[in-house]
């Protein structure tokens, strides 16, 4: 087996093969409004976003949420993207990026903080499910780290070691997730974050998923 064959990818959802970072900055604006925050801009989000969304909140508001702030705009948030999430489309190439890897005899799957009954659907409605051995949505509350629900997806994977898989996402904690497990990973700009908050991660920074798909193929073990 060639050693291009042995690289396992894990793709995030939101922000990475689903362009949907216009939707997430309207949902949130319409959350915010509803405890009374002033709309944030593109630019100052990817600058200030973290998880868990409780600390990204205090950030904008010097201060952390109240628990009843919080179960507002969680709830508010998830029923706005829902609406906005339908004029959302696939990020440009990754039907072809999925198609050939797989094609390759490559193995990949998708991990996502979205919840797990409502990304199942979605995923099948953009006609790519096929491509993945394994999609796995949250299971848990929202709002938290990719970290734990890396290390049982990974280990869900069978036969695919940690030291094989690359993980592609648009968010830090997308590679700190990596990092907890063994993996590697390559974060991609089009998502959460800005450069500049991306590359204290320290793993490589790209601006197409492409880019991403050719350096995770020169991942080597």
């Amino acid at each position: 087996m060639g050693k291009h064959m042995t690289t396992h990818l894990v793709w995030d959802w939101n922000g990475t093969l689903l362009d949907d970072i216009a939707a997430v900055i309207g949902a949130t604006n319409a959350a915010f409004a509803e405890i009374g925050l002033e709309s944030i801009t593109l630019a100052r989000y990817r600058e200030l976003y973290c998880v868990p969304i409780p600390l990204f909140y205090e950030r904008l508001m010097g201060r952390l949420p109240t628990d009843e702030e919080w179960e507002v705009m969680d709830e508010a948030f998830h029923r706005h993207y829902t609406a906005h999430r339908i004029g959302c489309v696939l990020t440009t190439g990754v039907e072809e990026l999925l198609r050939e890897w797989r094609s390759a005899g490559r193995s990949q799957s998708l991990l996502s903080m979205y919840g797990h009954e409502e990304l199942l659907p979605v995923v099948r409605g953009y006609g790519i499910e096929p491509h993945f051995i394994r999609v796995e949505g949250r299971t848990g509350p929202s709002g938290g780290s990719k970290v734990a629900h890396m290390a049982r997806h990974v280990a869900a994977l069978g036969g695919v070691g940690p030291e094989r898989v690359v993980v592609i996402g648009d968010a830090v904690d997308d590679a700190v997730a990596a990092a907890h497990v063994g993996a590697r990973a390559v974060l991609y700009t089009g998502g959460s974050h800005s450069r500049g908050s991306l590359e204290v991660a320290g793993v490589p920074v790209v601006d197409t998923l492409a880019e991403a798909v050719l350096l995770a193929q020169r991942m080597q073990v």
